[in-house]
C-alpha cells in the first residue's frame, strides 16, 4: 500500500521544492509502491547538509502554509527539524533530517513526490536501522525487502560498505537478536494485512541462515559491494561462480558499471 491520502497529498504538494539532496526516504520512500506491507507513519525527507535541513524546511513550511495546511514544530535543531503538519481532521508527521550523502545509486525522480532515495538505499539503511535498533516495523520491511529488492546477505555485505564500523557477519550478529515479538508489538503498526507471526519467525530464521552462507562464501577483497547482474539488468546475490560486476558506493552515487567480475 502506499502512503494515506493525505500523506499522498503532501507529498505531491511539496514534490516541487525536491531536489536530489533533499529527498524523501526512510518508510514513506519505501512503501511508495502498491505491494508494501505497511503503512508510515511520517514522511522522512533527508539532506546532505544541516544548512540544507533549515533550508528545506523554510522552504516547505511556506509552501505548506500558502495551500492552508497548520505547522506545529515538535523539535528544531541543527540538522533536524520535526513537526505535524495537519488541514482540517487530517495530520501527519514530517522530518527533515541531514544524512550523509554516501549513497550506492543516484536518487529516483518520482512524479508523485519529487525525488526519492533509490530502493537500493533505503534497503541498506533499513538493514542498519534494524541492527541498531528493535523496532517490529524496521523487521516487517526486512522481510518484504528480502523478497522484493535484494536478499538479506547482499545486503549485509553492502552495507559494511556504507558504515565501515561493521562487517557483514558483525550486522548478522545483530540481526539474530531481533525477531523476538508477540502479536501486540504489531498492534500499533498499520499493515496491509494480519501479522502472521509463526511464519514470520521461520521465514526470518531461514534469510539468517542463507545470507550467513552468502557472506562466508564472497572473497573480503571485495567487502562493501553490490552486485549487479548486466544480463538481468538489476542487483543480484550471485552464487559462487556467477559472474556479476562490483558496485561500491560513493558521495551523490553512482549507476552500475557494465565490467564484470
Amino acid at each position: 500500500m502506499p502512503l494515506t491520502e493525505f500523506q499522498a497529498e503532501v507529498a505531491l504538494r511539496l514534490s516541487d521544492q525536491r531536489t536530489e539532496d533533499s529527498h524523501l526516504a526512510g518508510g514513506a520512500a519505501l512503501h511508495l509502491e502498491p505491494n508494501s506491507v505497511r503503512f508510515s507513519n511520517d514522511l522522512d525527507y533527508f539532506h546532505d547538509s544541516e544548512v540544507r535541513v533549515a533550508s528545506a524546511f523554510a522552504q516547505d513550511r511556506q509552501a505548506l502554509e500558502a495551500h492552508g495546511y497548520t505547522i506545529e514544530i515538535e523539535m528544531n535543531q541543527p540538522g533536524y527539524i520535526r513537526a505535524v503538519v495537519s488541514r482540517a481532521k487530517e495530520r501527519t508527521k514530517i522530518e527533515w533530517a541531514h544524512d550523509s550523502a554516501w549513497r550506492f545509486m543516484p536518487v529516483v525522480k518520482d512524479p508523485r513526490v519529487g525525488f526519492r532515495l533509490h530502493p537500493i538505499d533505503l534497503a541498506v539503511n533499513k538493514v542498519l536501522a534494524l541492527a541498531g535498533r528493535d523496532e517490529p516495523r524496521d523487521f516487517l520491511d526486512i522481510m518484504h525487502i528480502d523478497e522484493t529488492i535484494l536478499p538479506l546477505g547482499a545486503l549485509c555485505w553492502a552495507a559494511a560498505g556504507k558504515d565501515p564500523g561493521f562487517t557483514p557477519r558483525s550486522l548478522l550478529e545483530l540481526l539474530r537478536r531481533r525477531g523476538r515479538y508477540r502479536p501486540e508489538d504489531f498492534a500499533r503498526l498499520r499493515t496491509t494485512k494480519p501479522v502472521d507471526l509463526p511464519s514470520l519467525k521461520t521465514r526470518w530464521l531461514a534469510m539468517l541462515e542463507r545470507a550467513e552462507e552468502f557472506v562466508t562464501q564472497r572473497p573480503p577483497e571485495e567487502l562493501g559491494c553490490l552486485y549487479w547482474s548486466t544480463v538481468l539488468g538489476c542487483f543480484v546475490e550471485p552464487s559462487p561462480g556467477e559472474p556479476a560486476a562490483l558496485h561500491y558506493g560513493r558521495p551523490g552515487g553512482v549507476l552500475p558499471r557494465t565490467v564484470e567480475s
